[in-house]
């Protein structure tokens, strides 16, 4: 195995009997790119390899779980680390024996070079499918069963029959394990390039309401005039029609009408209306991300693009696109061009009837204009200097320390944003003569 940090550490490995096992050995058997994270396993003297590790790489020593003699060593770079754990009773087969999945059961023995392959998981890799090597393991540590969706995500495998119906028939337990587990799986679900369809394998399951509860409302909303899908597969569309690999951002496509359903009416014509579902949305997310152990600043993150998701779109018949595009850019910041690639997505999943192929290619030109005057004006938008600051502004119209005169510099900022003013000459002439 060609991996220089494994052969770095040769002589260390020498001194016991270990083993590398779990994601990094799936990876490398599917042709993925290695993972920074790399899992041994060791006879006995697991917190001795872990200092040694510890020791020859310059890395942090942390114990992770005494009892069970598992620790962790992160190396300088941050990126890299090893998880040393002892392995079952010292007894390789009985460790294999208690794993989720056969994909994650390989040992490769770090001495001899050698794979150890007691349940056919390199088989099982080769023919794309994910298997329990004992459904029992699923029902110990019920987690398991929504990493089962995490892996069809991640690897696009398909799940052995006996495994899904199992799955299918117990996911309620899922509920029973840590919040911060159960968080830790959906971001990695949402990591996978497969991510929409695993949402809609996860749909035909009827786990998926189990774990996003929103899911049971949206799932009501028919398709209508301007959208040819009902609305949760309307939202998986826009989930497969993000092109940034940024979890949290196809998290936020997920999300982006649940305000829908609490907003739904119908007018005499027929028309399906959603008024304010983004505002509400929101504030929607918000609760439910909260639930699901979500961070702070992910959960911030993630209602800023659903509350604001119609706002690119809304921009299109603006007369005065120049003043609308600097406005939009100074709101958004350095996340414009995600809520524009939200925006793309939710276009393309958004073609009903009354919706024609011109009304599309126009709004994808608009939001390429949109994208371009941001990339244009980017440094602006990271670090805005007015070309008079406050002081100035209070002696040019003799007035005191007020809200009013942050209001003036933030529109001057916005003038220079569409370059209708670049020098501080035009910056007095547009003070003076606006206020």
């Amino acid at each position: 195995m060609n991996d220089d940090l494994l052969i770095s550490l040769s002589n260390i490995f020498e001194k016991y009997s270990c083993f590398l096992v779990g994601g990094y050995l799936r990876n490398y058997f599917i042709n993925k790119e290695i993972s920074f994270d790399r899992d041994i396993a060791v006879i006995e003297k697991s917190k001795e390899l872990a200092l040694d590790i510890a020791q020859k790489t310059n890395g942090t020593f942390i114990e992770l779980d005494c009892e069970n003699e598992i620790y962790r060593v992160v190396l300088p770079d941050k990126k890299n680390y090893f998880d040393v754990s002892r392995i079952l009773n010292d007894d390789i087969k009985a460790d294999i024996k208690r794993r989720d999945f056969t994909i994650n059961s390989i040992f490769y023995d770090l001495n001899k070079k050698e794979f150890l392959d007691y349940s056919n998981g390199i088989n099982d890799i080769k023919n794309k499918i994910i298997k329990t090597i004992n459904l029992n393991n699923l029902k110990d540590d019920p987690l398991r069963m929504l990493r089962l969706y995490r892996f069809i995500s991640t690897t696009g495998f398909s799940a052995d029959t006996e495994t899904e119906n199992f799955c299918k028939n117990n996911f309620h337990l899922v509920k029973n394990c840590a919040i911060e587990r159960i968080n830790t799986e959906i971001i990695h679900i949402f990591e996978g390039e497969n991510i929409a369809n695993t949402l809609l394998i996860m749909a035909q399951d009827n786990v998926l309401e189990q774990i996003f509860p929103f899911v049971k409302e949206i799932k009501k909303i028919p398709p209508n005039s301007h959208h040819h899908l009902d609305l949760l597969h309307h939202s998986i569309e826009t989930v497969k029609n993000i092109r940034i690999n940024k979890p949290l951002l196809k998290i936020a496509a997920f999300y982006h009408d649940i305000g829908k359903p609490k907003t739904w009416t119908i007018e005499e014509n027929g028309r399906h209306r959603f008024i304010g579902h983004d505002n509400l949305g929101g504030v929607l997310v918000c609760e439910e991300l909260k639930h699901l152990n979500f961070s702070t600043k992910a959960i911030n993150y993630i209602s800023k693009m659903v509350k604001n998701h119609i706002y690119p779109a809304a921009l299109v018949n603006n007369d005065d696109t120049q003043k609308a595009f600097a406005r939009f850019v100074r709101k958004i910041g350095e996340d414009t061009p995600d809520l524009i690639e939200l925006s793309r997505a939710d276009r393309l999943s958004a073609q009903g009837p009354d919706i024609s192929p011109e009304m599309v290619e126009r709004a994808l030109c608009h939001l390429d204009n949109l994208l371009n005057y941001y990339n244009k004006v980017i440094n602006e938008v990271k670090n805005p200097k007015s070309l008079l600051n406050g002081r100035e502004i209070m002696t040019l119209l003799n007035l005191k320390p007020s809200r009013k005169v942050g209001e003036i510099i933030e529109a001057l900022i916005e003038q220079q944003l569409m370059n209708k003013v670049t020098t501080k000459k035009e910056a007095i002439e547009f003070v003076k003569n606006t206020f």
